[in-house]
């Protein structure tokens, strides 16, 4: 079978980026389509991608094009619309919920169709009323010409859905907004977690660990603000890594007190070793599509803090792998700290717990998808 690989843009590295790197590992040939590739903004993560056969947009000639992001939405679907995918015989999709790339499947043909397999990390956030990284509802004139786009977009975006041949969901959060958005039903492949290939099984109790940890894109619908104010009212020693957007992981620096420690990007090695060493690693999103995080903190034998919503649920076990709290406040986390203090988790029981969500399970359960489109 000739394959071809689709991604929204290449521009950050997070949770959707390592599904594209994992789907290119199995299917090594396919070239994969973009809308942009920007290797310089990837920071330690940039040379993942370097001897890839990425195929971009016009939009990959325009100057300052990492800028202008956002602006690109409006395009996206008329570009992803006129790639050219004549003579491949299936197409999979790996749509991050920022732009539209769904409408690959509306291109004209004149010869055999190829089946279209989309790997949704989620429907676009911002069209259906989901916390985003940006805060545009703030402005009223933004606001007024960003719902009337935002309109036009999801009815575009309905109609694209209705063209793929087969979705995947990467959590049953994700798969009941499949349902809910455009009326299809989805199988669930869980993104992958490298447990066997990278993480140690640490041994000990967490008692003699002596920091907290938290990371990963550091946006606004992620409350690392909440986490930093409980971190400073019980004096907690907390490390954050990752990398801030629109100007938020600034603000995030302003109110940590003297026990937090911002440590910036950091690579796989760096993040794992954080993650060994820590007593526990939290999370605080809001609608989490899935959350590859949490999981490869449990890969590693640490449980998890996290807030009781979205993809999260399905992976963290309550009092056996972490703990969750139920309210987006400094209070409930502070709750959650203490209850969790409290507890004797076993570092084998995150492991275990991680390993349902290994590497392995995804790439055979996209094998097995792909060869039944065939």
């Amino acid at each position: 079978m000739k394959i071809a690989l689709v991604h929204d843009y290449i521009k950050e590295y997070g949770g959707a980026e390592r599904v594209l790197e994992t789907l290119h590992e199995t299917y090594p040939d396919a070239p994969v389509y973009t809308l942009v590739y920007c290797p310089d903004f990837l920071g330690p993560h940039k040379e993942r991608f370097k001897d890839w056969d990425i195929r971009t947009s016009f939009l990959q000639n325009l100057p300052f094009k990492e800028k202008f992001i956002s602006i690109y939405r409006i395009l996206a679907p008329y570009i992803f619309k006129n790639f050219d995918f004549s003579g491949y015989d299936v197409v999979v999709i790996s749509s991050t919920g920022a732009y539209i790339p769904n409408m690959v499947a509306g291109s004209k043909y004149f010869g055999k169709k190829p089946k279209y397999i989309t790997y949704c990390h989620t429907p676009p956030r911002y069209l259906y009323g989901y916390a985003t990284a940006r805060e545009w509802k703030k402005n009223p004139i933004i606001r007024a010409i960003a719902e009337v786009m935002n309109h036009l977009l999801r009815m575009v975006d309905f109609k694209a859905a209705q063209n793929i041949d087969q979705f995947i969901a990467n959590s049953y959060e994700v798969k009941s907004r499949i349902k809910k958005f455009y009326r299809k039903d989805a199988i669930i492949i869980y993104p992958p977690i490298d447990v066997h290939a990278k993480f140690e099984i640490p041994h000990g109790e967490f008692k003699s660990k002596t920091y907290y940890l938290a990371g990963g894109r550091l946006t606004r619908a992620k409350h690392y603000d909440l986490i930093i104010k409980a971190a400073n009212e019980l004096k907690l020693p907390l490390k954050i890594f990752g990398k801030g957007f629109a100007g938020y992981g600034d603000e995030l620096k302003e109110m940590a007190g003297p026990t937090v420690e911002f440590l910036g990007e950091v690579n796989d090695t760096q993040k794992l070793a954080l993650m060994k060493d820590a007593k526990a690693f939290f999370m605080a999103s809001v609608d989490e599509d899935f959350g590859i995080v949490p999981v490869e903190a449990m890969g590693q034998g640490t449980p998890v803090i996290a807030y009781f919503s979205g993809g999260v649920k399905e992976t963290v076990i309550e009092g056996k792998t972490g703990v969750f709290f139920d309210e987006l406040s400094v209070e409930s986390i502070k709750k959650a700290v203490k209850r969790f203090e409290g507890l004797k988790i076993k570092s084998i029981d995150c492991i275990k717990r991680a390993e349902k969500f290994d590497k392995r399970n995804f790439t055979e359960g996209i094998k097995k998808v792909v060869e039944k489109a065939k």
